[in-house]
């Protein structure tokens, strides 16, 4: 008889809020495609009215699709309008891919620019 089977990956997308220096980060963990774009959406708007800078850490982001694409320029648009600065770290090479192919990249390569780090 086998062993059981190792558990599978979870399914969506985890956030994770918390003060840093003179921002609120928001770690995304999981997929950020279709199914979820709407849960960060609406999880950052409540945060832009509290803050001057919103950071998305998407260092756990695993799968982003045009949907969580998306929902990070909806985002980017909502905080210009709140006086809030977004920013992107952690990003892997597919969503830099992604952001590069929708000419997106330099909008959001400011925090690689300014040395942003997240413990």
């Amino acid at each position: 008889m086998s062993p059981d089977p190792a558990p599978a990956p979870e399914q969506g997308l985890k956030l994770h809020t918390y003060p840093w220096e003179n921002a609120i980060v928001v770690k995304c963990s999981g997929r950020l495609t279709t199914e979820h774009s709407g849960a960060l959406k609406e999880h950052v708007r409540k945060v832009i009215p509290t803050t001057k800078r919103v950071i998305l850490d998407l260092k756990d982001v695993h799968k982003m699709d045009s949907s969580g694409l998306g929902a990070i320029v909806s985002l980017y648009v909502s905080a210009r309008k709140g006086n809030c600065e977004l920013l992107l770290v952690n990003y892997n090479q597919s969503v830099k891919d992604l952001l590069g192919i929708t000419n997106l990249l330099s909008v959001f390569e400011t925090a690689g620019q300014i040395g942003t780090r997240i413990p």
